[in-house]
C-alpha cells in the first residue's frame, strides 16, 4: 500500500479541509461565472495587441507603443501575490469581486482614454483588477473542489487562458475595423457586471478563522521587486539591452528589495508570502517548473508567429492555420491530464511528460532544414501543445497541496506570479536573441533596406530570389532561440524528475 497517502512524502500529509457546502449544480453555476471573469481579463490583454496600431494612428507617440502592453503586465505581477494574501485573510469572494470591479473600472477608463498617457494610466488600473482575478480564480476552485477534483476544473481554467490567446488577437483587428479601438475595453463593462452580479449572489462568504493584519511594507518590497523584475525585462526595448547600465541599475533596486523583503517577513505575523512555503523542496521545484513552462508555453508563441511568416515564409493567414496543432494539442493535454489526475492523483507524471516534449520538440524545430515541409513542422507544434497542455494545472495543484491550507491564496499567487514572470523574461531573452542573430547574420539583399523593419506583406512582394535570402537569415536566427527554449526545458524537465511522486489527497 506505498500508494497511499499516509505513506507518501511528508510535504504531502497536509491535512485539507472539506469544499464549501454546496450542491454540485451550484458550484458549476459559480465556476462558469469564473471561467468568464478570467475570459475577460485574459483577452483584453490579447485582443489589445492588434488594435495597438490604431491607436497610434489616433495619438501618436510611437515611442510609447511598448508601454500599453508593458505597463499591464508589470501592474498586474506586481499585485498578484498580494491578492492571494488578501484572499487568505479576508475571504475570496469580496477579494475576487474587488478585482472584477476595478478591472471592469479601468476598462471603462481605456475607453474614454483620450491619449497615450491616459491610455497607460487606465491600463495599470485595468491590470490591478486582472492580476487580482488571476490569481483569485485558482484560490476560489480551491475552495470549490476537492484536490483531485479541482485538477480536472483548473485544466478547463488553463483552457480558457489558451483560448483567449488564441482567438484575441484575430477578434481585436476585427473589432477595431468594425466598430472601433474604444470598444475592446469598452465590451468589458456588461461581462464585468454580469461576473460581478453572478459571484455576488452565487458564491457564499467564507469568513478565514484569522484575524487579518496587513503586511503594507512587505507587500510594498514584494510589488517594489517584482515591478523591477518586469521592467529590467522589458528593459531591452527601454534601454537597449538587458545588460544596459541602466537595466543593471533596476536589477539591483530589485534585489535590495528582495533582501529587504526577507528581513521584514521574519518578522510579522501575518506574512504577505509566508517564507515557510519555500522550506518545501516541492514547492520549490515547481516554481523553477512555473517559470520554465511560462517561457516556453506563453513567451514561445509570438515567435512561433514570427518564424512561420519570417523564415517559413508563410502569410499571415497560413501561419495561423499552422498554430491550430499548437492550440490544439494545449487544449488536448489539458483535458486529458485533468481528467486522469482527477482519476489517479498523481501529476509527476505530467510534468515529466512535459519536460521531455519541450526539449524534443524543440531541438527539432532548432535543427530543421529551411526547405522542411509544413507536414514535418506540424506535428512538432502539436508535440510541443502537447507537453505545454499537459502541466498547466501541475505547478497550481502541487503547490496548493503542499503549502498549508491557511495559506492556500499565498501560493496560489507565487506560482501565477513565477508564470508570468517566466514569460516576460523568455520574451525580453528570446528577443535579444533574435535580434542580436538577425543583426549578425545579415545581409545585403536587393530591395532592402532595413531587414528588421521588413513585414510580411513586404517580405511576399519581393522577388524569390530576395524572399530567399530573407528566409535565410531568419532560419539561422531562430536557431539558436529554439535551442534556448530546449535549454530551458531541460531544465523543467530536471526539476519534474526531481519531484517526491505524492499522490493529491481522495475525497472524504
Amino acid at each position: 500500500m506505498h500508494n497511499r497517502l499516509k505513506n507518501a512524502s511528508p510535504e504531502a500529509e497536509i491535512h485539507h479541509e472539506a469544499p464549501m457546502g454546496l450542491d454540485h449544480k451550484r458550484r458549476l453555476i459559480i465556476f462558469a461565472f469564473l471561467l468568464t471573469g478570467v475570459f475577460m481579463a485574459t483577452l483584453d490583454n490579447q485582443i489589445v495587441a492588434t488594435a495597438l496600431p490604431t491607436i497610434v494612428g489616433e495619438f501618436g507617440q510611437l515611442e510609447r507603443f511598448g508601454w500599453v502592453g508593458s505597463a499591464y503586465l508589470l501592474a498586474s505581477s506586481a499585485v498578484m501575490p498580494l491578492y492571494g494574501k488578501l484572499g487568505d485573510l479576508f475571504g475570496r469572494k469580496y477579494v475576487m469581486m474587488a478585482a472584477v470591479f476595478i478591472f471592469t473600472l479601468g476598462s471603462a477608463t481605456c475607453g474614454l482614454a483620450v491619449s497615450m498617457d491616459t491610455l497607460i494610466a487606465a491600463r495599470v488600473l485595468q491590470a490591478l483588477g486582472g492580476g487580482g482575478i488571476m490569481v483569485s480564480i485558482f484560490s476560489i476552485n480551491a475552495d470549490l473542489f476537492e484536490p483531485r477534483e479541482r485538477a480536472k476544473y483548473q485544466s478547463y481554467s488553463s483552457l480558457m487562458l489558451m483560448l483567449s490567446g488564441a482567438v484575441g488577437p484575430a477578434l481585436g483587428g476585427v473589432m477595431s475595423d468594425v466598430f472601433g479601438w474604444r470598444s475592446i475595453f469598452l465590451v468589458n463593462l456588461p461581462v464585468g457586471i454580469v461576473v460581478l452580479l453572478g459571484i455576488g449572489a452565487m458564491l457564499p462568504y467564507k469568513r478565514p478563522h484569522r484575524k487579518p493584519k496587513i503586511d503594507y511594507i512587505g507587500a510594498l518590497l514584494l510589488a517594489a521587486a517584482i515591478a523591477s523584475l518586469v521592467l529590467w525585462a522589458d528593459s531591452s526595448e527601454l534601454f537597449g539591452g538587458l545588460l544596459a547600465p541602466q537595466s543593471l541599475a533596476i536589477l539591483g533596486i530589485g534585489a535590495l528589495c528582495i533582501v529587504f523583503w526577507i528581513q521584514v517577513e521574519k518578522r510579522v505575523a501575518e506574512p504577505v508570502v509566508p517564507l515557510s512555503l519555500f522550506s518545501k523542496s516541492t514547492v520549490n521545484l515547481l516554481l523553477v517548473f512555473s517559470m520554465a513552462s511560462g517561457a516556453i508555453g506563453i513567451g514561445l508563441s509570438t515567435y512561433f508567429a514570427l518564424y512561420l511568416q519570417s523564415a517559413v515564409g508563410l502569410t499571415p493567414t497560413n501561419a495561423g492555420l499552422l498554430f491550430i496543432p499548437l492550440t490544439g494539442g494545449i487544449a488536448i493535454g489539458s483535458v486529458t491530464s485533468g481528467r486522469i489526475m482527477s482519476r489517479t492523483g498523481r501529476y509527476k507524471i505530467f510534468a515529466v511528460i512535459s519536460g521531455c516534449s519541450g526539449v524534443v520538440a524543440l531541438t527539432i524545430i532548432a535543427f530543421l532544414p529551411l526547405s522542411a515541409p509544413l507536414w514535418v513542422i506540424a506535428p512538432l507544434l502539436l508535440l510541443n501543445g502537447l507537453g505545454i497542455g499537459v502541466a498547466q494545472q501541475v505547478p497550481v495543484l502541487g503547490v496548493q497541496n503542499a503549502a498549508d491550507k491557511r495559506d492556500t491564496g499565498a501560493a496560489t499567487g507565487v506560482v501565477t506570479l513565477t508564470r508570468m514572470g517566466g514569460a516576460s523574461i523568455g520574451i525580453s531573452v528570446y528577443g535579444a536573441i533574435l535580434a542580436a542573430s538577425v543583426a549578425h547574420l545579415a545581409k545585403p539583399i536587393p530591395g532592402v533596406d532595413d531587414i528588421e523593419k521588413l513585414t510580411p506583406k513586404d517580405a511576399a512582394a519581393l522577388p524569390e530570389a530576395a524572399r530567399h535570402l530573407v528566409a535565410e537569415v531568419y532560419h539561422g536566427a531562430f536557431h539558436p532561440l529554439f535551442l534556448t527554449g530546449a535549454i530551458i526545458g531541460f531544465i523543467a524537465l530536471i526539476c519534474a524528475v526531481s519531484l517526491k511522486n505524492v499522490q493529491l489527497p481522495v475525497k472524504k
